[in-house]
């Protein structure tokens, strides 16, 4: 007998075609059967989902699972755990891994494993060998491995002949490349955003001309090869206004910012919590709201977390703490609450930032419900409140930035393949 399940009165919310209605939603075998009203299936499991939102999974398109090589810190089940916690069903894997995801052996590898996961695990390979910037890995042979993008991530590629050459092969392929866009020298032994924060704490800083030199130069081998690109976590005001004035020429250039660039900001920084250090830094006020006004605008297309899972021991020394935080279990809280909440976007505009458009950008299935559709749901409570509480969270990692916030929109259910992966406690 098929597996069914029925979720029943749900506010039906899907931007990619339209929906937006108080309906119910019929699941069988992976697959979304049906839409309607007061629908009936004497076999089916119910979910009550009166005063819920029923929307398309979450596409996180920035996401590091540490698996290979650094399982004390995250690993491919514990990850996607924390993922379906999140409402995130589908998610893209960085390939800083060890060893790193730089064959197909690799990649098949992440695959093969993450087919028993509760999201969906996109991989993404690096542009060159071991993130060296000396010679490209094999585009073709890790396109048939099943490899969705290409980056060298945290090491941007420094060679921009190879870069050039990576982005021509990625496009003839079919592959994405999400770039992050740094220039390694300037960034060099910077703790934090360099400015007036990180003077007082009297630590060296990271200039915003660090990102902003990568996205020049980036956009400009976009432009001028004709090619696309897409730029990961953009963080100050001049890259957003770098990436509007492209797109107005044509550029194929889309862009994500994470959700503590449009909430946080250095004075976070104060604290001394290694739990703020993150690459890109936390910038000032002033690129903050140049953050919020691009996602407004349409300049900034996706959200993604860069979800950077640390253990505590690691994280305990605010100046030898390595950079990141993890944030997939907290991304639509934090989308709510600072961008809903103030107006700045309707739930709707969110949910085509976290699911519709990078599904689009990455080419992969997801972020619609309509019959036939994956069924691939996350259910919320838009209003209700919570404090984030880094030891009720579901991956390995506690390195959360919101820690002690309270935030609106609390994850009731998720759906991946048509199972429930995810039921609040």
């Amino acid at each position: 007998m098929a597996e069914q399940l029925l979720i029943r009165g749900a506010r039906i919310l899907s931007p990619a075609n339209g929906i937006d209605q108080i309906g119910d939603l019929l699941v069988q075998d992976g697959i979304i059967a049906k839409i309607g009203d007061n629908l009936t299936e004497p076999n089916a499991s119910i979910i009550e989902a009166q005063g819920l939102v029923a929307a398309p999974g979450l596409v996180d398109m920035h996401v590091h699972l540490r698996d290979p090589g650094f399982t004390q810190k995250e690993d491919i089940l514990s990850g996607c755990r924390a993922a379906a916690a999140g409402g995130v069903t589908s998610l893209l894997a960085m390939p800083n891994t060890n060893p790193v995801t730089d064959t197909p052996e690799v990649a098949k590898d992440i695959l093969s494993r993450a087919e028993q996961a509760d999201a969906r695990v996109y991989v993404t390979a690096a542009i060159t060998t071991g993130l060296r910037s000396e010679a490209l890995t094999d585009l073709p042979a890790l396109k048939a491995a099943g490899v969705t993008a290409i980056s060298d991530d945290g090491r941007p590629v420094t060679d921009t002949r190879l870069m050039a050459e990576g982005m021509k092969q990625a496009a003839l392929l079919g592959m994405r490349v999400v770039s992050h866009c740094e220039d390694l020298f300037l960034a060099a032994g910077g703790l934090m955003n360099e400015g007036n924060i990180s003077r007082q704490l009297g630590v060296p800083g990271i200039p915003a001309a660090a990102e902003e030199c990568g996205t020049a130069r980036d956009i400009a081998l976009a432009e001028s090869y004709g090619v696309p690109i897409h730029i990961c976590h953009v963080s100050t005001a001049v890259a957003a206004a770098m990436i509007r004035d492209a797109k107005k020429r044509g550029v194929q250039v889309t862009a994500e910012t994470a959700p503590h660039y449009f909430s946080l900001t250095e004075e976070a920084l104060l604290t001394r919590s290694g739990d703020f250090r993150m690459n890109p830094p936390l910038r000032t006020e002033q690129d903050l709201h140049a953050i919020r006004k691009a996602l407004c605008d349409g300049t900034i297309d996706a959200i993604a977390t860069d979800h950077a899972p640390h253990t505590p021991q690691e994280k305990a020394d605010f100046l030898t703490a390595p950079n990141g935080s993890i944030g997939m279990e907290t991304s639509l809280a934090v989308g709510i609450t600072y961008l809903v909440q103030t107006d700045r976007l309707t739930l709707s505009q969110l949910i085509e930032k976290m699911s519709v458009i990078p599904a689009r950008i990455l080419g992969i299935p997801g972020g619609i419900l309509q019959q036939g559709a994956p069924a691939d749901i996350v259910l919320f409570n838009e209003t209700e409140r919570f404090t984030v509480d880094p030891n009720t969270l579901h991956g390995k990692s506690r390195n959360t930035p919101f820690a002690g916030m309270e935030l609106s929109g609390k994850v009731k259910y998720t759906i991946c393949r048509g199972k429930v992966v995810y039921q609040e406690a």
